[in-house]
């Protein structure tokens, strides 16, 4: 064996170490927004805390730090994998030892006081119940910036958390081009009068036949039940709780058919992404610093391109009828178009597929500016309202279904968002690559065969893609950097045909 591998197993063996802890602390959120009782939220915290608080003393150890520095000039040994998989854990480390570990610890329990607090006070629509809490998530974000290091925009500085290898002037470029075309196509939608009949997935549907529903759709796409479950919560998520634990959760709701069914194959996407690791990074509990870009294209394209499609909806329809017998008598057409109906809403995670990325874009500017100071706190609401009022040419009625929507800010989770845009980006640069190369993508999705496609991504995203930087990803498995492009013509073409737009 050369030292490189050497090296590499013993750094396996430590992260795993590490890992064991990062898998507990997931175990005890999942519990938390799962099954907790209400009363255990600030003891929680605290057990939280103390166990993310190993992972990170573990991830940060000195041990780590000397087989990292031994591996380097080292690393050409290594087969591909392995290489990517030692630049990803350089940079976490990197990063995750500029933070003091009583700091990392105090903002690990802050967070989950911080989540307790947003959900009272989106409960009772009271922003200024949550804007203390919320105050204090940014303070811990502006330490961490000025710890990690910036040149100009401390934003930047968050970034690579979720997006490495973007910048916020990346981010700009990005939605200025899409937005010069998308805001003219979403108002032309709007106004045409053939618009779909979302009625028809209004009404009453019991939760019972709602999760038969939903797991037949997770076993459709093929998601390993052996290796996970699906639960109940009120904002949906996915999870990795261990090497072979990947967990969805959604939330159903009694008066609407899509929300829970579409929210379950978004969360399936990403459990597939992660049921899909390589063996190597199995027992790797990435906490932060991947590209959450890809992992958001795995479940818009199982969300949007493959569950909003007509091919799916082909073979799938006859079981929701099956369950639903309102739909026998409605024709397929009519429903298709009825999941697809584009319209302005104020909650992000109801928005269709076309106004979606303008709810990410405004956020964007919001959290950019918070980060840099540029507005306060305070002012939230107003400023809130004012840019949706910009962007989707609607004002929420409340606080609950505007500033305090989103769970993301009482986590501290600040640079996020734009992860959600890139995810459509990405996601129709992929999707179009797989049908290049698989000529019959559509027919054999018309049949029920999704195995061509999770073949594909197992090949060529899945492995490794946790450690792989974006960019260099997209490149590599469609030969273009990451552009707007491919999203723009799938929604140009998929709507202009439900609308009828000649």
């Amino acid at each position: 064996m050369s030292e490189a591998r050497s090296l590499l197993e013993n750094l396996s063996e430590l992260l795993k170490r590490a890992s064991m802890f990062g898998y507990a602390s997931n175990l005890l959120y999942w519990d938390q927004q799962t099954k907790m009782p209400i009363d255990e939220a600030k003891g929680r915290a605290e057990i939280y805390a103390t166990v993310k608080a190993e992972w990170f003393k573990l991830l940060t150890s000195n041990e780590v730090g000397e087989t990292l520095k031994k591996l380097v000039g080292k690393e050409t040994e290594l087969d591909p994998g392995g290489q990517a998989l030692v630049r990803r854990i350089g940079n976490i480390y990197e990063r995750a030892k500029a933070i003091p570990p009583d700091l990392f610890k105090a903002f690990s329990e802050a967070s989950l006081r911080a989540y307790t607090v947003w959900v009272e006070a989106k409960e009772k629509s009271d922003f200024k119940h949550f804007q203390p809490a919320l105050e204090e998530m940014i303070g811990f974000k502006n330490k961490f910036a000025e710890l990690y290091g910036y040149e100009k925009n401390p934003y930047d500085a968050l970034l690579p958390d979720f997006e490495p290898g973007i910048t916020s002037e990346d981010l700009k470029r990005i939605i200025q081009s899409l937005k010069e075309k998308l805001v003219p196509f979403v108002s032309l939608l709007i106004e045409k009068s053939n618009k779909p009949n979302e009625s028809l997935l209004r009404g009453h549907f019991p939760e019972d036949l709602q999760r038969q529903l939903s797991l037949e759709s997770l076993r459709l796409i093929g998601f390993n039940f052996n290796q996970g479950r699906l639960d109940t919560t009120v904002h949906p998520f996915t999870i990795t709780i261990g090497a072979d634990d990947t967990r969805v959760t959604t939330n159903f709701l009694p008066g609407e058919l899509d929300s829970a069914l579409l929210s379950t194959l978004h969360e399936g996407g990403h459990a597939l992404y992660d049921q899909g690791r390589d063996s190597l990074i199995k027992w790797v509990y990435f906490d932060r610093g991947y590209s959450m870009g890809i992992h958001e294209s795995q479940s818009r394209m199982f969300e949007n391109m493959v569950g909003k499609s007509l091919s799916y909806w082909k073979f799938f329809y006859p079981k929701l009828q099956n369950i639903f017998s309102y739909y026998e008598s409605v024709p397929l057409e009519d429903f298709y178009r009825a999941i697809n109906v584009v319209k302005t809403s104020p909650i992000r995670i109801y928005a269709d597929e076309v106004t979606y990325n303008l709810h990410i874009m405004f956020r964007f500017e919001i959290e950019e500016a918070l980060i840099k100071g540029e507005i306060e706190v305070k002012d939230l609401p107003e400023i809130w309202n004012s840019k949706m009022q910009e962007y989707l040419g609607i004002l929420p009625e409340n606080d609950a279904k505007g500033v305090l929507q989103d769970v993301h800010w009482s986590l501290g989770y600040f640079g996020y968002f734009p992860s959600y845009m890139l995810g459509n980006l990405y996601a129709a640069q992929l999707f179009d690559a797989v049908k290049r190369e698989i000529r019959d993508l559509e027919e054999e999705i018309t049949k029920g065969n999704l195995k061509p496609l999770l073949a594909w991504l197992r090949e060529k995203v899945h492995p490794f893609g946790l450690v792989r930087e974006a960019p260099d990803l997209l490149r590599e498995v469609t030969g273009e950097v990451p552009n707007s492009q491919y999203w723009m013509e799938y929604i140009k073409e998929k709507f202009d045909q439900i609308y009828g737009i000649s």
